[in-house]
């Protein structure tokens, strides 16, 4: 078994975090495409925070983004394995991946420079030769398949120091006792849901029932069932359905905001309230059966951490941190958002979720 001095500290975690979630969308590839200018265009200058500025400036004189958010951005685009530290280079299918003319084939795409290029251990003045999603792929080939548990467990492995480039089933067990006695999920649940993001966008790995098998094996296991589980959204559907959330928003505050936070994000997630998995065809696309939501709140409704009663009063999990409950509290859902239907598919949601919400 893996030895303890493996797990250094337990705030040592695989750390990816997004500024897009969505890397089909407009603001990513705009965003990659900038970088990609940029580097060729001072490829001959050494880096410096200088240049590194230069970049950042560049971002917001063509994107509505924020100084903080364009840092996340570049350096996401440096963990994913897009562009290369210090501003010296790009993926050459980085211009492949832009160029590409459907989202299948950039799904591809993404995969190979996902695992041939990503590391979470570098950013835009940081370079790193460990590669985290390698060593988790390793480890699903060891162990067959992997449940949420096991995934947050692989975040605080120290994969340098593990000279098989995996986990066998006894070590991974000892890393989720960890993960539970150090409430891991409860301080870092934006940083495993971007993971997790990540995850479902790479092919030939699928998720059942929340866990993670190679699409070959599911198919095996779970025969004409995974269709169903694995059910693909309908492009155009669902973003008809987006727009009518965000139309259903605009009416109420006078712009696109959260539902909730009403405050104008620069990404809003049309967020289900009955899982898009477990409703037909109808009720998929029904604007009923969603919020528009802050990619925070998403992430903690979308896990069933967060419901609403029928008067719009928030409910939150016991397993979330004091503060991030002491901060949640105030949040409502106007009485112009519970609509009967609404109000309907959110007794589902709080049905599904009663045992971690505590009702």
């Amino acid at each position: 078994m893996t030895e303890n001095k493996n797990i250094k500290n337990y705030e040592e975690y695989w750390k990816f975090t997004n500024a897009f979630t969505d890397y089909n969308g407009k603001k990513f590839l705009d965003v990659l495409k900038i970088c990609i200018n940029f580097i060729d265009e001072f490829k001959n200058e050494e880096y410096s925070e200088i240049k590194y500025n230069r970049l950042q400036e560049r971002i917001k004189d063509s994107q509505n983004i924020n100084l903080i958010s364009i840092r996340k951005a570049i350096n996401q685009l440096v963990k994913m394995g897009f562009i290369n530290p210090f501003l010296k280079s790009y993926n050459p299918d980085s211009l492949i991946y832009l160029d590409a003319k459907t989202n299948r084939k950039r799904q591809s795409i993404l995969s190979k420079i996902i695992y041939s290029s990503s590391s979470f251990n570098s950013s835009v003045n940081e370079d790193s030769n460990l590669h985290q999603i390698n060593f988790l792929i390793n480890t699903l080939v060891e162990n067959g398949s992997l449940d949420e548990d096991q995934i947050m467990a692989l975040m605080l492995v120290d994969i340098g120091s593990i000279k098989d480039g995996f986990l066998k089933k006894e070590d991974l067990d000892m890393y989720v006792s960890i993960v539970k006695k150090s409430n891991f999920i409860k301080r870092k649940y934006n940083q495993i849901g971007y993971l997790i993001n990540l995850l479902k966008k790479l092919d030939d790995i699928v998720f059942v029932n929340n866990q993670l098998y190679f699409t070959d094996d599911a198919k095996q296991i779970f025969g004409e069932d995974l269709k169903i589980t694995t059910r693909q959204r309908n492009p155009y559907l669902h973003l008809l359905y987006k727009n009518q959330l965000k139309e259903e928003s605009f009416s109420v505050f006078n712009a696109e905001k959260c539902m909730v936070e009403k405050l104008p994000y620069p990404i809003l997630i049309a967020s289900h309230i009955k899982p898009f998995i477990k409703s037909n065809d109808t009720e998929a696309y029904d604007p009923n059966n969603g919020l528009l939501l802050s990619q925070n709140l998403d992430g903690l409704f979308d896990k069933g951490y967060i419901s609403f009663d029928d008067d719009g009063n928030i409910i939150i999990s016991n397993k979330l941190d004091n503060d991030l409950k002491s901060h949640l509290i105030s949040y409502k859902l106007d009485d112009v958002f519970l609509l009967n239907e609404r109000k309907k598919y959110m007794r589902f949601h709080r049905t599904l979720n009663k045992e971690k919400l505590g009702i």
